[in-house]
């Protein structure tokens, strides 16, 4: 990857090969709350937000989870907002309870990572995933991809919303 990933400054090294604007969108499997793998082709059809992210346990990665979550709803159907991190699917079910997730699809990747390796986003170091955003439209092409340089900071929001707006 051309940019340089820090967390809380220190450079981290992702694995997997990092997706771009154009790329077709590899399909990928993860797992929902009960420990079920789901497969991405289940939203074949439909604009997808694909909002990442380390631990859900923290605070950038909490209100990235919340604001997207809030958007989903002025979304519509047609836009699927998908939540990826590595934490245990309980963490995040736990999490989802407490903070009223209920608009978007939240998955994890602690399993064989095969998100984070396909897109790009596994931390090596820590196996966990980096921070960022990516946006694929309804043929499966990837239309925006924000890979956050510093871990620790929030995502673009404008700009990853403004890409699946103008998808519809």
């Amino acid at each position: 990857m051309d940019k340089k990933i820090t967390f809380a400054g220190n450079p981290v090294m992702l694995a997997g090969t990092p997706v771009k604007v154009g790329d077709k969108a590899p399909v990928f499997t993860v797992a929902d709350a009960t420990l079920q793998p789901v497969s991405s082709d289940r939203f074949d059809g439909k604009v997808r937000i694909i909002s990442v992210f380390p631990s859900i346990d923290t605070p950038v990665c909490s209100l990235q989870t919340k604001r997207f979550n809030r958007e989903a709803a002025a979304l519509g159907e047609d836009v699927a907002v998908i939540s990826i991190s590595a934490d245990l699917p309980f963490a995040q079910k736990r999490f989802c309870a407490v903070e009223g997730i209920d608009r978007m699809f939240v998955y994890s990747d602690y399993n064989g990572h095969d998100f984070g390796r396909k897109y790009g986003f596994l931390i090596r170091e820590l196996a966990l995933l980096t921070r960022g955003v990516v946006v694929v439209d309804r043929e499966d092409t990837v239309r925006y991809a924000e890979y956050v340089s510093e871990i620790t900071e929030e995502p673009d929001y404008a700009k990853a919303l403004d890409a699946a707006r103008a998808l519809l």
